[in-house]
């Protein structure tokens, strides 16, 4: 079983047609859902039946309040939403709150929601029709994971939001068929005091990460700060030569 993976959004911001982070996993899947799924057309949005999110930060969820609110009166079963505990706690404590925004779990009804939470923990997967998607360490300032996509030919494998993160380098060392990894880098290295506060990546953090990885892949960076861009890109570049990384863009298409 062949999958494929279109990117919606790798920024770590807006502006100038960025967007942030969200891809598509063939029709029906969202990896995290930023304000690149406002580009999907209504039709895209109706084939949604999955969204699974990395942490609750609001570059990785924003659109699934609207994603939610545009579709949900459309179908005629909830859309699943994967993620941990603590996120599934910080979206029904801040977001679904009725404060700032409804509900969702609780309308038209209990009983028959626009939307359900289904929660994982690290290390589990989740088979969506033979579709394989593990739950992989992040360290973040908030609760976090990653992602292996897994379709049995190939795998791709996003980090997510993330810093030093051992664990994760264990797992992916496991991965024999590893074909991609996107990993993300959101400061320069003039700003690294920043990325450590924060839990990011700035290019030298990147290289002493990349040089823990055992496998042969094709690595695409992501979360860019659009303020720095460039820069980042180009120290990345210079500090993580040997791996030939490559900046995401979106509209960028995977299929493994």
């Amino acid at each position: 079983m062949t999958m494929q993976i279109r990117v919606l959004g790798c920024s770590g911001g807006i502006g100038e047609n960025l967007r942030t982070t969200s891809m598509l996993l063939d029709c029906d899947v969202l990896i995290d859902a930023g304000t690149g799924v406002g580009d999907l057309s209504l039709t895209e949005l109706l084939k949604i039946d999955h969204v699974f999110l990395t942490h609750s930060h609001l570059d990785h969820v924003t659109s699934l309040t609207f994603l939610v609110d545009t579709v949900g009166p459309m179908r005629d079963t909830p859309i699943t939403v994967h993620c941990t505990e603590p996120t599934h706690r910080i979206l029904q404590d801040h977001i679904f709150n009725w404060k700032v925004w409804p509900d969702f779990t609780q309308i038209p009804s209990k009983s028959a929601p626009y939307m359900k939470y289904e929660t994982f923990a690290v290390g589990e997967t989740v088979d969506l029709g033979g579709r394989l998607i593990a739950v992989l360490p992040a360290n973040h300032v908030v609760p976090a994971v990653g992602f292996h996509l897994d379709s049995g030919e190939a795998s791709l494998v996003f980090t997510g939001d993330t810093t030093i993160n051992d664990a994760l380098w264990a797992e992916v060392n496991k991965i024999e068929n590893l074909r991609y990894l996107i990993i993300e880098t959101a400061f320069p290295n003039e700003e690294k005091e920043l990325a450590v506060t924060s839990k990011h990546l700035c290019p030298s953090m990147l290289a002493e990460e990349l040089a823990k990885l055992k496998r042969h892949t094709r690595v695409y960076i992501t979360h860019l700060k659009p303020s720095a861009g460039t820069l980042t890109m180009q120290e990345v570049e210079e500090y993580a030569e040997r791996f030939n990384p490559r900046m995401l863009s979106n509209g960028q298409v995977f299929k493994f």
